[in-house]
């Protein structure tokens, strides 16, 4: 309870405020980092590959993509589920957010023989999905591996 020590009671209402109250924005504000915080890492692929490097300039990758990995041990991969070569192209077109016109990033560990890459991509060509993206690591250019500079003007 407050009490006036002097004279004045013509000042009986409370006088307002005009301070800025904080304390719930920062509630807010925490909240939503510890939610970021959680769900990020859900939202990326675990997968173990071991990716080659590129020195290629990196694009913008879509909202939501869907990677195809292959594994070391040949084993190939939708997102983090595991699916049998011969399953690959109607489990694809099972997926309901998957249009054949979407791109496919398809990673390979670098162990892969190149044939069973290229066998992996004839299975998605034959079954309509042609816009595939090879995925690498950024990496510095090596020697053998310097890109050009392009085409040379007359």
């Amino acid at each position: 309870m407050a009490v006036s020590l002097t004279d004045n009671d013509d000042d009986d209402d409370f006088s307002e405020t005009h301070d800025i109250n904080v304390t719930p924005f920062i509630d807010v504000i925490l909240v939503l980092l510890i939610i970021f915080m959680v769900a990020a890492p859900l939202s990326t692929v675990d997968l173990p590959i071991d990716l080659p490097t590129s020195s290629a300039i990196p694009q913008k990758k879509p909202d939501k993509p869907t990677y195809l990995s292959i594994r070391r041990d040949l084993t190939i991969a939708i997102g983090e589920e595991t699916v049998h070569r011969a399953e690959l192209t109607m489990t694809l077109d099972s997926m309901s957010d998957m249009s054949k016109d979407k791109y496919l990033f398809l990673r390979a560990d670098r162990s892969v023989p190149y044939g069973e890459l290229m066998g992996v991509m004839e299975l998605l060509r034959s079954g309509g999905y042609t816009r595939v993206k090879l995925v690498a690591l950024e990496g510095p250019p090596t020697a053998a591996g310097t890109p050009a500079a392009g085409p040379a003007q007359p």
